[in-house]
């Protein structure tokens, strides 16, 4: 059973790569993943000036008024656009190439990211985020490639469409009334954010899917306009948290959350909700399982250990140790440096 199982998959693989589509399509998605680096890495430094100017600090939620300065930074309006460009670079990659090489090159964001945050704030990836980085990396492609391997296209009904719909609404409550909550909590904000951020953007994905078949299928009434309606709130809303990311963390833990969070949640819905894991067998699952948690705990661990967190987090006026002294004042006095520095 396992070696038909197996050379079932082999199979696969191999009719996947004699698509003559990944000519292009490669090309594509690794552009569009170089796109993402540089765009978060331009956000990034735009949020950071917004909040320089403002003098007040974003990562308890940006206010409006940062919002409309941040349409004034030209850093800002390039990542933006950078983004847009990976979005249509991605779009284009799924046309023409299976998703089992598309969707997990995405990931190719988050090593160019972490370069590029390291290049820019002088913080050198730690062995302990590295190995964090490669859990990422190697989840959601184990993730993907066992789901593009099984997973078969469905007609996606009017019932699993309210399903949808319903869900995404009750999620995004949950996470804004959860967001009022914890906001002013130092701790928890960044990982928050980038969590929030990718499910909510599964969700996006999967209504940009649902929307695309239906118009398609010439099938545009008042639940496509519906699915339309979410989609657009669902983008604002995932917008602002990862604009709140930045505020919160570094751009390389940003992406780490939406390279892994992202694809997996759209997996999971189309899995579950629009039954295209019919074909999944039950050790497709495990792996399922095991992937997620691998990445998850990537994701995670990089949140607490990424250099840059550590080294800011040491200029919080905490107090620490016996002594009672302040973490910026120690930092900043105990080894004889400027603390502006």
């Amino acid at each position: 059973m396992w070696a038909g199982s197996l050379e079932d998959v082999g199979d696969q693989l191999v009719g996947a790569f004699q698509n003559p589509g990944l000519l292009l399509g490669i090309p594509l998605a690794l552009a569009g993943a170089v796109f993402m680096s540089f765009g978060a890495q331009y956000q990034h430094r735009g949020v950071a000036k917004v909040e320089r100017l403002s003098g007040k600090d974003g990562s308890t939620g940006l206010t409006g008024g940062q919002l409309r300065q941040l349409l004034a930074r030209p850093s800002w309006v390039i990542g933006t656009l950078m983004l847009g460009l990976a979005i249509v670079c991605q779009l284009g990659a799924l046309a023409v190439a299976p998703l089992i090489v598309v969707q997990p090159l995405g990931a190719v964001a988050l090593v160019i990211t972490t370069l590029l945050n390291a290049r820019v704030s002088g913080h050198a990836p730690t062995r302990r985020s590295m190995l964090a980085i490669v859990a990422c990396v190697g989840g959601i492609f184990s993730f993907v490639i066992v789901a593009a391997l099984f997973a078969t296209e469905q007609t996606v009904t009017s019932r699993q469409i309210v399903i949808v719909l319903i869900v995404l609404t009750v999620i995004a409550l949950l996470l804004v009334g959860f967001w009022l909550l914890v906001r002013r909590r130092h701790g928890i904000r960044a990982l928050f954010y980038i969590l929030a951020a990718g499910i909510v953007y599964g969700f996006v994905a999967t209504l940009a899917k649902i929307v695309i078949k239906r118009i398609q299928a010439g099938d545009f009434e008042w639940l496509t306009v519906l699915c339309v309606i979410a989609l657009l709130g669902g983008t604002a809303l995932g917008a602002y948290f990862v604009q709140t990311a930045y505020s919160s963390g570094p751009p390389d833990l940003v992406i780490a959350g939406l390279t892994v969070v992202d694809p997996m949640v759209a997996v999971m819905i189309g899995l579950l909700v629009l039954g295209e894991g019919a074909a999944v067998p039950p050790w497709g699952f495990v792996m399922f399982g095991i992937s997620g948690a691998i990445a998850i705990w990537g994701v995670t661990t990089l949140a607490r250990f990424h250099p840059q967190v550590m080294s800011e987090s040491q200029e919080l006026p905490f107090t620490r140790g016996s002594s009672g002294t302040a973490g910026s004042d120690a930092a900043g006095t105990g080894a004889g440096e400027d603390p502006l520095v």
